[in-house]
């Protein structure tokens, strides 16, 4: 029997998310909290006899050529680890595309993380978060998960303290996709940003806090989104979401990272089951918040095969 690795790629959630300019090539700085969420992709990886990578996708309106980061992925850590096989991937999909909650940068983690798995080879971690940032300013996240605050284009990555176990309902619209692209987009046709500039590229434990604090003293919600407003006035359906998972119940609720996807945060998984309902032409999803040591306990679990 051919040996392999199943690998979840769970979805995140930012728990804040702050753009404060432009840096230098096109990129943006931000300063966010990364959350991750228990609803997932999931990543089968074998070996093969021959040289080529091959993906293979359950939904066909997905590439499966190089322009995936999966495979994009495998190939950059094939040729670092100086394999001669080829590698045959399987890549089942649950969380939706272009709504904000980091499938494709968690695919391409899991690829790189699963690669190493399956053949019992290892990276100084440096060079693997190296490699990871190569792919896309958020997968250096997936390669630890948990909760973490991320600065310059979201690829620095400090492990937070893990907050209580939360329900979310992520409610995914229906023929709403946002673009990262069109959201940065709209965001710099915006006034200047709110958010006091002091905070540094490479923060203090000082700042980091400073940070969190702000955004967890906000009045209105701990949780806040500098994309809400550009994304919402192109797409006043998302601001409605919002208002009605606050409406029936949802102690906070915001805009998925750039979109389009808008999660609330309910008391319990019933709570969130029945707030579902209300959301009948769309894709639900009832998911709860990993803590760091569950992301790695999944990530390392051992399946018939690997």
């Amino acid at each position: 029997m051919k040996r392999s690795v199943r690998v979840p790629a769970f979805a995140k959630i930012n728990s804040c998310l702050h753009v404060l300019g432009k840096l230098p090539g096109g990129y943006h700085e931000l300063r966010t909290i990364f959350q991750s969420i228990s609803l997932h992709d999931t990543l089968e990886l074998e070996l093969s006899s021959g040289r080529e990578i091959t993906l293979e996708i359950e939904d066909s309106s997905l590439p499966a050529d190089s322009t995936n980061l999966v495979w994009r992925a495998l190939d950059i850590l094939r040729h670092e680890l100086r394999l001669r096989q080829g590698v045959h991937a399987r890549l089942t999909k649950r969380i939706p595309v272009a709504r904000g909650l980091g499938g494709g940068s968690s695919d391409a983690a899991a690829a790189l993380t699963g690669l190493l798995r399956l053949t019992r080879r290892r990276l100084p971690l440096s060079r693997l978060i190296e490699i990871a940032a190569s792919l896309g300013a958020d997968v250096p996240f997936f390669l630890f998960g948990g909760r973490a605050l991320g600065v310059n284009r979201g690829d620095e990555i400090y492990p937070l303290p893990n907050v209580p176990r939360q329900t979310l309902l992520v409610v995914s619209p229906h023929n709403i996709g946002v673009s990262t692209r069109d959201a940065y987009a709209w965001m710099d046709q915006r006034p200047a940003r709110r958010l006091a500039r002091q905070l540094t590229k490479s923060p203090s434990t000082h700042t980091i806090w400073g940070f969190c604090a702000l955004c967890w003293s906000r009045q209105d919600t701990g949780i806040s989104n500098d994309f809400e407003v550009a994304v919402f006035r192109r797409h006043p359906r998302l601001a409605r979401i919002k208002r009605t998972l606050l409406q029936e119940g949802a102690a906070e609720a915001a805009l998925a990272g750039s979109g389009s996807a808008v999660f609330g945060v309910f008391r319990n998984p019933a709570q969130a089951r029945r707030v579902a309902r209300k959301f009948p032409e769309d894709q639900v999803f009832v998911a709860k918040t990993l803590s760091s040591k569950d992301y790695r306990r999944a990530m390392l679990r051992r399946v018939p095969g690997g």
